[in-house]
């Protein structure tokens, strides 16, 4: 199974708008009728799982000193009357979250809100509608999102699962090593059991290869290491016990030792014989 890759260039087209590249402004638009959320609900259980795996991961194990925000199924609204972008995950670093979710403009990923488009957008494909790699790839290109991830665990756009693609001026790269050096994380296939399901998950990992952990595994992983320093504290207490038995055993067979040099010393004398002539 082929996951990795040529690394592409994948020029833009001249998109369709009416108005372009003018309606493209990071301003800050009239919004009284943009509708942020709609209740739709469109995940399927593979989606649903996927995104909770991909954002929980980030606020549990991400050792980063920079604010950010990860999010799933949240609006991403980057020009004045152009249709947001959905994407499964969204990853912003360097923006905090508003405080007040009252306001309309804080309950989604507005780019003249939070100062900035997302370094990451992934989209988790589930049937072959939506152009992902066409007129959606150009779309987050256009909205400066600095990586577009494709996941398609089901194969519905080839044999091909993961492709990742950087930014570079308007052109999007397609990376074979999956390494996103701007947020400092690489992205995996990894095989194995998420909240009781086995199955090729996409999944964080460090520079040095290391998965970021769910508060689950990070919760048994520390169940385990306390554990195991029990084990190594019980060893070292019977290791402990032994050597005070050894050493009791020692001082015994030194004090029989003595006792049976006096006694001898003793019948000597009793002899006639000096002790410490012949001892």
């Amino acid at each position: 199974m082929s996951i990795l890759p040529t690394q592409t260039n994948i020029e833009l087209a001249p998109k369709s708008f009416k108005k372009q590249p003018e309606d493209f402004e990071f301003v800050e638009p009239d919004i009284s009728e943009v509708i942020t959320e709609d209740d739709t609900p469109v995940d399927n259980l593979i989606t649903e799982k996927q995104q909770r795996l991909l954002t929980t991961t980030l606020y549990s194990s991400f050792q980063t000193d920079l604010p950010f925000l990860a999010t799933a199924n949240v609006g991403l609204f980057y020009g004045n009357k152009i249709p947001p972008l959905v994407p499964e995950v969204l990853v912003s670093l360097r923006v905090k979250v508003p405080e007040d979710w009252s306001q309309k403009q804080n309950r989604s990923y507005f780019v003249f809100s939070f100062g900035k488009p997302p370094e990451v957008a992934i989209e988790i494909v589930s049937n072959k509608i939506g152009n992902v790699l066409g007129s959606k790839l150009q779309d987050y290109a256009f909205a400066a999102v600095g990586y577009y991830v494709v996941f398609d665990p089901l194969k519905q756009l080839g044999e091909t699962i993961l492709r990742v693609y950087e930014l570079r001026g308007n052109s999007y790269v397609e990376l074979g090593n999956f390494y996103l050096s701007q947020v400092g994380l690489r992205l995996t296939i990894w095989h194995g059991i998420f909240e009781g399901k086995e199955y090729d998950w996409l999944r964080w990992c460090d520079d040095s290869g290391n998965i970021l952990l769910t508060g689950d595994e990070r919760a048994e992983q520390e169940k385990q290491r306390a554990e195991e320093e029990k084990q190594r504290a019980e060893q070292e207490k019977k290791r402990a016990e032994q050597e005070k038995k050894r050493a009791e055993q020692e001082k015994k067979r030194a004090e029989q030792e003595k006792q049976r040099a006096d006694k001898l010393a003793e019948i000597l004398r009793e002899r006639g014989i000096n002790p410490d002539e012949v001892l």
